[in-house]
């Protein structure tokens, strides 16, 4: 594919579109709305819905502008409807959307114990870096797949499958840095990885100049930011295109002065910056080049390196004992499932698709693409109510099938949903009291 590159970069803006779920194609109702206010060239590559008004829903969207491609990324609201659902194996995708300071999932690794336990009760379990990365730790279970969120958003939509590999081969991209030790930091633990658990040895690839990542904060307090300087980093890949599976890229993130020591200060209280334009990053990526990508920072200075914390709130605690962050995305992008984007390619036995997918479980409040996707698909959808986080929706406002929504307290319960799901009961039978069937009469002959 040929790329004229001008300069690139990502941004976040706000939008305020048409309520969602009053039309018969949420996905396509959504698209419409925001392209009729983005400017010529912008492409949107992350969005959220953080809440609704009489004036409509508010919309977070994350923009690529300054790249001319043929051609481009497919829409992120295009949805190709599942023909069937696969019932061979119970699938269940796990999702906490990154920078929405979630109560699990919204610091650092702190969802794994979730992950572990739905992982106990189904097949397959899908899911993405903001649940597992634990900066220098992360624990997959046997059964899960290490997903980027917009490819999980993508399979969702029927526009990729996903293949299970048995070791990638990786292109670790060093962001610019003006201390030698952060680079060393990130080759020692490259090389580490591949001592201690058999990572195919990656090309390295350092940048001398461009990727520049800031933070910034939404209106509704989500983590977001910019993210300019693309243009080495997108030649880089496009020229060295079929000689990588996974593309993992540690870089420096640049954040006003003291947002290290207070994030660890409010003990948990504090939505993580960093993660929100990780993922506009690693959804860009793995858009244009349909790879897996991840992303960790790297620490500013040693400064930030050398002060002493204290003892931190428990779900930051990875974070306080980490030096160079990137442990996590290496071995989880070691075997994360290849992205099939043929159609073709798409029908083989091997390739998990929309139609293997059994349910979906989400922190409640959250709609963005993946919550559409299902509501369209029919997928069953778990929503925790523990999970509590900065999204202000009501999903009982979607126009959901009768019994696919499923609200529950907490992730013990949603075990207890798929458990019920998987051993095809309904899991109201299991509660009480339960209502009696309703009877209705027949209208007549039609005239």
């Amino acid at each position: 594919m040929s790329r004229a590159m001008t300069t690139a970069e990502l941004y976040e803006t706000e939008l305020t579109v048409p309520h969602v779920g009053t039309a018969a194609h949420p996905l396509r109702q959504l698209g419409r709305a925001v392209a009729q206010q983005l400017p010529p060239g912008e492409i949107p590559i992350r969005l959220a819905i953080t809440g609704r008004s009489p004036a409509g829903c508010h919309c977070e969207v994350g923009l690529l502008r300054g790249l001319a491609a043929d051609p481009g990324p497919a829409s992120i609201f295009r949805l190709e409807r599942r023909p069937i659902e696969n019932t061979q194996n119970f699938n269940a995708v796990l999702l906490v959307p990154t920078g929405i300071g979630a109560e699990l999932g919204g610091h650092a690794g702190d969802a794994m114990p979730v992950a572990a336990l739905l992982a106990a009760v189904c097949d397959t379990l899908i899911t993405h870096p903001n649940v597992l990365n634990a900066s220098d730790l992360i624990e997959l279970p046997a059964n899960a797949l290490y997903v980027e969120g917009s490819a999980i958003a993508r399979m969702l939509q029927g526009q990729v499958g996903l293949q299970q590999v048995r070791n990638n081969r990786l292109l670790v991209v060093l962001g610019p840095h003006d201390d030698e030790l952060f680079v060393n930091a990130a080759i020692n633990s490259v090389n580490a990885a591949r001592v201690s658990y058999g990572l195919l040895p990656p090309q390295i690839l350092r940048l001398d100049q461009g990727l520049r990542m800031d933070v910034r904060y939404a209106r509704s307090g989500r983590a977001a930011g910019r993210v300019w300087g693309l243009d080495v980093l997108l030649d880089e890949l496009e020229r060295r295109r079929g000689q990588y599976d996974a593309v993992a890229i540690t870089s420096q993130i640049d954040t006003p002065a003291g947002y290290h020591f207070e994030y660890f200060d409010r003990m948990g209280d504090m939505v993580n910056p960093w993660g929100g334009v990780e993922a506009m990053l690693t959804h860009t990526i793995s858009a244009l080049y349909d790879v897996p990508s991840a992303h960790a920072p790297m620490l500013e200075s040693r400064e930030i390196a050398n002060a002493d914390p204290g003892v931190v709130d428990p779900r930051m605690a990875a974070e306080a004992v980490s030096l160079a962050m990137v442990q996590c995305i290496l071995k989880g992008l070691q075997r994360s499932p290849r992205l099939v984007a043929d159609p073709e390619a798409r029908r083989h036995h091997s390739v998990l698709n929309a139609a293997d997918v059994s349910c979906l479980v989400l922190p409640d409040g959250c709609v963005g693409l993946p919550t559409l996707a299902a509501l369209e698909q029919g997928i069953p959808t778990i929503a925790v109510r523990e999970n509590r986080n900065l999204m202000g929706n009501d999903l009982t406002e979607l126009p959901w099938a009768a019994g696919q929504l499923h609200l529950v307290e907490n992730y013990w319960e949603a075990a207890g949903v798929i458990a019920a799901l998987r051993a095809g009961l309904d899991p109201a039978a299991v509660r009480r009291p339960l209502p009696a069937a309703t009877v209705s009469r027949a209208t007549g002959r039609r005239r």
